[in-house]
C-alpha cells in the first residue's frame, strides 16, 4: 500500500510503515498525521493472530525518523494545531495497541512527537550519533501527548527530569536512560532492524496477542480518558500567547 506521505510494504509477514516526507525530515503536518494514522488501522486488519502480518516497524525516508511537529504552516491556526495534537495522539494509540510486536528504526533525529513515535513501539533501534529528546518546553509548548509513553517507557522520575528539562540528547545517551532497546552501528542498522523482527515473527502469535493486551492492560495504555487529556492539555498550551510568541520566534531564525 503506497500514499505520498506514508508507505506501506509487507514482506515475509513483516510490515513496514514509513513516513515519507524525507526533504522535511519527516516532520508531521496534518496530512501526513492523518495519513499514518490510517496506515496503522490498514495493518491493523492485516495482523496476527488471524492476519499474516507478525511484526511492524515504523520508519522514516531520508536521514530522520522524525523531527516532530510541523507546525509552520499553521502558525495562524491555533486551533490546527490542536487537531494535530489529537490526531498524533489517535495514532500514536493505534500503534501501542497493535497485536504484534513494533519497532522504530531510528537512523536520524527522533524528536518531540517523533520521540514519542520512537517510545509507543515496544522496540526501537537506533545509534549513538542521532538526536532524540523533548525539546517542547524550551519552545513553550507543553508534552503532555507523549509523557503518559515516556512515563511507561522510562519510569516516572526519568520522564519527568526530562520533560522539564527539554533539550534533545544522542541516540547513545537516549539508550542509555531507555528511550531506546537496541544501539547498533549505523552502517548495521537496517540489518539490525531485520535480525530483529525476523526473531520476533517466530514467536507464537496467539500468545504475542494475548501478552501486548495484558502489558497494555496492566500500564495503562489503554486508559482513553488519560490519552485524551493529554492531547487536551498540549492543544490549550499551543494556542496559548507564550506557546505562539517563542513559535514565532524559532521560526523567525529558519
Amino acid at each position: 500500500m503506497t500514499n505520498e506521505l506514508v508507505q506501506t510494504a509487507v514482506v515475509d509477514g513483516i510490515a513496514t510503515i514509513t513516513l515519507n516526507r524525507g526533504d522535511k525530515a519527516n516532520a508531521m503536518n496534518r496530512e501526513l498525521i492523518a495519513a499514518l494514522g490510517a496506515a496503522v488501522d490498514a495493518v491493523a486488519t492485516r495482523c496476527a493472530p488471524a492476519g499474516d502480518v507478525r511484526v511492524v516497524v515504523i520508519a522514516g525516508a531520508g536521514k530522520a525518523f522524525c523531527a516532530g511537529m510541523d507546525l509552520r504552516g499553521v502558525m495562524d491556526d491555533p486551533a490546527a494545531m490542536g487537531d494535530m495534537l489529537r490526531g498524533l495522539s489517535r495514532a500514536s494509540r493505534a500503534v501501542r495497541r497493535l497485536p504484534v510486536p513494533t519497532i522504530a528504526r531510528v537512523q536520524g533525529a527522533a524528536v518531540g512527537g517523533g520521540c514519542g513515535l520512537m517510545v509507543v513501539t515496544d522496540f526501537a533501534v537506533t545509534h549513538s550519533e542521532s538526536r532524540v529528546g523533548y525539546p517542547e518546553v524550551d519552545l513553550g509548548i507543553c508534552p503532555a501527548v507523549v509523557a503518559p509513553w515516556l512515563i511507561k517507557k522510562i519510569g516516572a522520575g526519568r520522564a519527568r527530569a526530562m520533560l522539564l528539562a527539554g533539550g534533545t540528547m544522542t541516540g547513545q545517551q537516549g539508550f542509555d536512560v531507555g528511550l531506546a532497546t537496541h544501539l547498533a552501528p549505523l552502517d548495521q542498522l537496517d540489518a539490525t532492524v531485520a535480525d530483529l523482527a525476523r526473531r520476533l515473527a517466530g514467536g507464537g502469535p496467539n500468545a504475542l496477542a494475548v501478552t501486548k493486551r495484558w502489558l497494555n492492560e496492566l500500564d495503562g495504555s489503554n486508559e482513553d480518558a488519560v490519552l485524551d487529556k493529554a492531547a487536551e492539555l498540549s492543544a490549550q498550551v499551543i494556542a496559548g500567547p507564550e506557546a505562539q510568541e517563542r513559535l514565532r520566534k524559532a521560526f523567525a531564525g529558519r
